[in-house]
C-alpha cells in the first residue's frame, strides 16, 4: 500500500478549500448587466424630468436682453412690465382671446422694439396711446370722441385699464399701443384688439393721464415707455 507524505495531504486540502476563479465571460457579463440598468435609470431620469419641465408653470423671469431667448424655450409669457418714466405697469397677456396679436406683440418686445416709445396721445379720463411714429393715425377718432367722453354714453362697453392695439395692419412702423382709462364707446371698441388687462401700476397710468398736454392731446414734456420686460409670474 502507498503511503501519502502529510504534506502531499496538506497541499491536496488547500487545493479543494481555494475558491474557484471567475472566468472572463463572466466578469463581462455583469459589466453589461450594470451599464444596461444605469442606461435605464438615466433614460429614466430624463424623461421624468422634460415631464416636470412641460407640465410645471415656469417661473423663470426675463430681467434683460439676454435673457430672451431663455424665454422662448420655457414657454410663452404670461405677462409684460411696462417701465414708463412715472413707473412700472404689470400687464396680463390675453393669449387665449388674441394669440396671435399676443406672439407679435411678445416678438417685438423680445426686439427691442417698444424701448423709449413715446406717449403720443393722452385724453384724460379716457384713454393713453404709445406709438413709434408721429401722425394722428388711428387716434383720430379717440381724441376726437376724448371731448365727449364725460357724458359716459351708455354703449360702453370695454373694461376700464385694458391693453389693446388698433386693427389697423400692423408692421414695425405701425403699432399702436393704447391703455384705457374708462370704458370705450362700442364704435371705437370695433377698431381695438384687447390683448391684455393692467393688474398692477393703475395709479401709474392715473399719474401718466394727469399730465399736461396741448389741444391735440399731445403731451407738453416727453413721456413714454422705457423698457418692456416679459415675464411668467408675479
Amino acid at each position: 500500500m502507498v503511503r501519502i507524505k502529510p504534506q502531499a495531504l496538506l497541499q491536496q486540502s488547500k487545493k479543494k478549500k481555494g475558491p474557484s476563479r471567475i472566468s472572463v465571460t463572466t466578469v463581462v457579463l455583469y459589466i453589461l448587466i450594470i451599464a444596461v440598468l444605469f442606461f435605464v435609470f438615466a433614460t429614466y431620469r430624463h424623461w421624468t424630468q422634460r415631464s416636470k419641465i412641460l407640465t410645471m408653470d415656469p417661473s423663470s423671469v426675463l430681467e434683460s436682453e439676454d435673457d430672451f431667448a431663455d424665454e422662448r424655450n420655457s414657454g410663452v409669457a404670461r405677462y409684460a412690465i411696462l417701465s414708463t418714466t412715472k413707473g412700472s405697469i404689470t400687464v396680463e397677456l390675453y393669449k387665449e382671446g388674441s394669440a396671435g396679436v399676443v406672439d407679435e406683440f411678445i416678438n417685438l418686445c423680445q426686439r427691442g422694439y417698444f424701448k423709449e416709445m413715446p406717449f403720443r396721445h393722452i385724453v384724460k379720463n379716457f384713454v393713453i396711446q404709445g406709438s413709434s411714429f408721429d401722425g394722428p393715425g388711428s387716434t383720430e377718432n379717440w381724441t376726437l370722441r376724448g371731448k365727449l367722453n364725460s357724458r359716459h354714453d351708455t354703449s360702453m362697453k370695454r373694461e376700464t385699464f385694458v391693453l389693446g392695439t388698433s386693427k389697423a395692419k400692423h408692421d414695425e412702423e405701425g403699432w399702436e399701443l393704447f391703455i384705457t382709462t374708462a370704458p370705450i364707446p362700442a364704435d371705437l371698441s370695433e377698431k381695438l384688439i384687447v390683448f391684455g388687462r393692467v393688474i398692477r401700476g393703475e395709479d401709474i397710468v392715473q399719474e401718466i393721464e394727469e399730465v399736461d398736454t396741448d389741444e391735440h392731446y399731445q403731451p407738453k414734456s416727453p413721456i413714454g415707455i422705457t423698457n418692456v420686460t416679459l415675464k411668467q409670474k408675479v
